[in-house]
């Protein structure tokens, strides 16, 4: 589930040296399988562990993930680097912001992990976001906008030079796409 180096090892140990006996180190995801999500690391004294927690034995620590987090934390790498500004703790986790997608996934599941890992992150700069309500016979994916994106005006753009474009790309079963989203512009829309 998560690879932490072998320098981030030393450099834990280390750290946990100067705890109280038994604390480990906890990895989790704040906000997970949205575009907001924040991956961390933490100490985790004995009496935080929690009976649903997932233990992953390390050189001389153990790292605990809550179950909340771990389909998160699939392919998570933390490691510890030394270069021309110093030294720095990095946790990648390419999976933070939408569960991995089985090999077996269907087409919804394939569109919606499209929309929550690659365009949200983008409309999220603006506020907004964008949700996969159906996918027609026809192969056209039916949308629904909301946050900033509501009443925005460049909409048409997005969803035709920009989303379409991809999915269409991505996915043979893909023709089109189409906006159901009733926009009404506010302070809310992003101009």
């Amino acid at each position: 589930m998560i690879t932490i180096s072998e320098t981030a090892q030393s450099h834990f140990a280390k750290l946990l040296s100067d705890q109280a006996e038994a604390t480990n180190i906890r990895v989790f995801v704040v906000n997970p399988g949205t575009s907001q999500a924040e991956c961390g690391v933490s100490y985790c004294p004995a009496d935080a562990v929690e009976e649903s927690d997932i233990r992953l034995n390390f050189n001389g620590f153990d790292a605990v993930v809550d179950a909340e987090s771990a389909p998160f934390l699939d392919e998570a790498e933390i490691d510890f680097v030394t270069d021309k500004m110093g030294t720095q703790l990095t946790l990648k986790a390419p999976n933070a912001k939408a569960k991995k997608l089985s090999e077996n996934a269907d087409l919804n599941e394939r569109v919606e992990h499209m929309l929550t890992s690659e365009v949200n992150p983008q409309l999220a700069n603006h506020g907004g976001q964008v949700s996969l309500v159906e996918i027609t016979a026809e192969g056209i994916a039916i949308l629904q906008f909301g946050g900033g994106c509501n009443g925005c005006s460049m909409i048409d753009v997005t969803l035709k030079e920009g989303i379409e474009k991809e999915m269409i790309a991505k996915f043979d079963e893909i023709t089109g796409v189409r906006d159901i989203t009733e926009h009404q512009a506010g302070e809310h829309s992003y101009y």
